[in-house]
């Protein structure tokens, strides 16, 4: 069983001339991150490998997470294509049991959506998918998933 964990990244301030991949979170970006990453925790939803974009928002929220995995800073997610972020998924070695995706909106949402056919209608900032399937990482292809959780930071 493999077992992907997609997150947007949290709240982050206005652009306001700041490059966007430079846009750091905003005070409620960083409460909503902390929470998340306590619910991973005490969900038992702990990421051997994280799969993070590496603009500044990403970085911060998955710093916030207080995850122990292993981190790839990978410019693909940044680019905000979903089938990029499935075909990094589909590239993970299979000795992998639980990724943590961090990235951007479309694409997550996309990815979400094309994994399980049964994405939620948004996805905002700090939302965080749980999708499950049988097999392993090359399997991951579209339809082939289960959405077994969605939490967003008003659920908590």
């Amino acid at each position: 069983m493999s077992t992907l964990l997609v997150l947007r990244h949290a709240k982050a301030v206005p652009g306001g001339g700041t490059p966007d991949i430079e846009r750091a979170l905003a005070e409620r970006g960083r409460r909503d991150a902390a929470a998340a990453g306590a619910w991973l925790r005490e969900n038992g939803l702990t990421p051997d490998l994280v799969l993070c974009s590496p603009a500044v928002r990403t970085r911060e929220t998955l710093e916030l997470l207080e995850v122990p995995a292993e981190v790839r800073y990978e410019p693909q997610i940044y680019d905000n294509d979903a089938d990029a972020l499935l075909t990094l998924v589909r590239e993970t070695d299979d000795d992998v049991r639980t990724v943590l995706l961090v990235g951007h909106n479309p694409s997550v949402h996309q990815l979400v959506h094309d994994l399980t056919g049964a994405a939620p209608d948004s996805f905002p900032t700090c939302a965080l998918a749980v999708i499950e399937w049988e097999g392993g990482w090359s399997d991951a292809w579209h339809g082939a998933g289960t959405l077994v959780t969605y939490r967003t930071p008003k659920d908590a």
